[in-house]
């Protein structure tokens, strides 16, 4: 084999040390915040703490876990995942199937990809989406965190590119062997997109679980927010009507910062451990869901 280049050997170099400064800015704000919370608050305010814990401390776990309005934010959350994921992974796959063939077997296949890719790229606005929310009457409800994003357009894109990657034979073969549609969809086409299915299953997971701003518009009660509007209005805009007398008291113990850190760190838990299960079909399932129009 032939020997790589000088340049060649730089740019792998110039590439490592580029990815690991990369990884290095992700992780170490993620250890700093852990470190954190499990240290003292009078290590916490004296600027001690950096990427290790100093005088170690639970505490900050404690009064989370202690917090009744905190268990109900991160279980709304919870719900909201295993609800709307598989409505998503539902609907999305229903809508590719179809506009993933072509026009001799979709006669109107066109019409709709250009219906649902509108939908993506112009909105009618914030409040004619509120507007059409209320209207429905399932505002200050559950399903008003799981309807209004029901079918994600973007995730129907890549799909139904996927979709459409699949050799046309295998489906031919299942036909002729006496397979309908729908056999041919839940039976080969499903199961040979695993990768873009698990790709597509980890965006539900995460925009369901890190979504605020829905939470804070269509909730008209605190005891209704999920987990990440909760911490917004905690953490980021520190809404006192949240705040009970015993939380009150507990800062003579834990500092304001130990508490925050502790809120975020179970926030992102969750997804910290669904990640490593679902990152192996992560890149074939963006690259290969994206190279084909």
């Amino acid at each position: 084999m032939a020997r790589a280049s000088t340049g060649r050997k730089l740019f792998v170099v110039f590439n490592y040390l580029f990815l690991a400064a990369t990884a290095a800015a992700c992780l170490l704000p993620l250890l700093n915040v852990l470190a954190i919370s499990f240290s003292s608050s009078s290590a916490v305010a004296a600027g001690e703490v950096t990427l290790w814990p100093v005088d170690f401390s639970l505490k900050s776990y404690a009064f989370v876990i202690g917090k009744p309005e905190f268990g109900d934010a991160f279980l709304i959350s919870v719900l909201r995942v295993a609800v709307g994921m598989p409505l998503n992974m539902l609907l999305t796959i229903l809508v590719a199937y179809p506009l993933s063939k072509e026009r001799k077997h979709f006669r109107f296949r066109n019409a709709y990809a250009w219906y649902f890719v509108l939908t993506m790229l112009f909105s009618g606005g914030l409040i004619p989406w509120f507007m059409t929310i209320k209207m429905t009457g399932i505002i200050d409800t559950f399903w008003a965190l799981i309807l209004p994003g029901a079918v994600p357009i973007f995730n129907v894109i890549l799909l139904l590119n996927f979709f459409k990657s699949l050799p046309d034979e295998i489906e031919e073969a299942a036909e002729i062997d006496g397979a309908g549609r729908w056999q041919a969809l839940w039976r080969i086409a499903v199961p040979l997109s695993a990768p873009a299915v698990a790709t597509l299953t980890l965006f539900c997971i995460v925009t369901h679980w890190n979504s605020w701003f829905e939470g804070l518009i269509l909730m008209n009660r605190p005891e209704h927010y999920p987990l990440q509007s909760y911490l917004q209005t905690v953490i980021v805009g520190r809404d006192m009507a949240l705040m009970t007398a015993a939380d009150v008291a507990r800062w003579a113990e834990i500092s304001d910062r130990t508490s925050k850190a502790a809120q975020v760190f179970v926030a992102m838990l969750p997804v910290l451990l669904v990640y490593p299960f679902l990152q192996k079909h992560f890149a074939e399932g963006i690259v290969m869901g994206s190279v084909k129009g």
